[in-house]
């Protein structure tokens, strides 16, 4: 079986051919011009998709967002993608081609990518965690995700770990507001102006830059509380940790070490693993909602 997959992200879209063995052929990558809201998103994806609607015997979508799965719609999108939330994605692309079609939350696609063709394969149960913009997160449990009551289980980021603080950068005290990629790089300005994204702050460390280890070290420790109280709710096989700064392997044994100090000694067998498929787990997780 052929499915066309999509991962709609806030910057990028990815689309590719998967089959069940998680081979990708004729992946491509796009701007998804998510500024110019919903409508412009869906019609750039449609576009698109024609390409390979002959290669494809069903589609696949993983998306930002929270996801309705059973009506495949935006339930909620946030201000990336203005006019996004309640777009009938599943309806617009059936009535386009005709073909049966999967809606999936992206942290959840690319947990179910990992569990079936990742870092998360030898796991039944585990947690799922990115941390780019924002921080996202999705349950695994018997290697399903757990939707919870109205199917938006997972919201990590929104985890409050500062509840007497007002605002961080513009953003409410939760956990994302200390512990994403953009809270690093908002606490690295602070040190060195020049450090505007992930990549220069790690280039300079590299380099001999002790402000900023000591910025970094300090971010780790808001990553690892987060985590910690995951582990103690969840009990977790593991956690898997993805985005771009998780990349580098020192730094997920950092944050792996500063977790195993703040949980209890009972809960110490947890693994911390970062994440394997890169930017084709929501891809893969997408069409194995096709495979399992």
């Amino acid at each position: 079986m052929k499915i066309a997959a999509a991962d709609i992200g806030g910057t990028h879209t990815k689309i590719g051919i998967c089959d069940e063995l998680g081979a990708i052929e004729r992946f491509r990558e796009f701007p998804t011009e998510s500024h110019l809201g919903g409508p412009h998103v869906m019609n750039r994806l449609l576009e698109r998709l024609a390409a390979y609607d002959e290669q494809c015997d069903a589609i696949a979508i993983s998306t930002a967002g929270q996801v309705d799965t059973e009506k495949g719609r935006i339930v909620f999108a946030n201000d990336n993608i203005p006019n996004y939330t309640g777009t009938a994605i599943r309806e617009i692309v059936e009535n386009r081609f005709g073909k049966p079609v999967k809606v999936e939350n992206d942290v959840n696609a690319a947990a179910l990518g990992e569990a079936r063709f990742g870092a998360g394969e030898p796991y039944r149960d585990f947690l799922c965690l990115t941390f780019g913009t924002g921080v996202g997160g999705a349950i695994v449990m018997d290697r399903r995700i757990y939707r919870g009551a109205d199917g938006v289980a997972g919201e990590f980021g929104h985890l409050f770990t500062h509840p007497l603080s007002e605002t961080v950068g513009g953003r409410k005290p939760y956990y994302e507001a200390y512990a994403s990629t953009t809270a690093l790089v908002r606490m690295a300005k602070e040190a060195d102006s020049e450090c505007v994204d992930g990549k220069a702050i790690f280039d300079k460390i590299k380099r001999g830059n002790d402000a900023l280890l000591r910025v970094v070290d300090a971010w780790i420790a808001e990553v690892a509380a987060g985590l910690a109280s995951l582990v103690h709710i969840f009990n977790p096989s593991a956690i898997i940790v993805g985005g771009g700064v998780m990349e580098q392997d020192f730094l997920v044994r950092m944050v792996e070490e500063r977790t195993r100090s703040l949980v209890l000694e009972s809960f110490g067998g947890v693994r911390i693993l970062k994440a394997s498929l890169g930017n084709k787990a929501g891809l893969l997780g997408a069409a194995s909602l096709y495979f399992s």
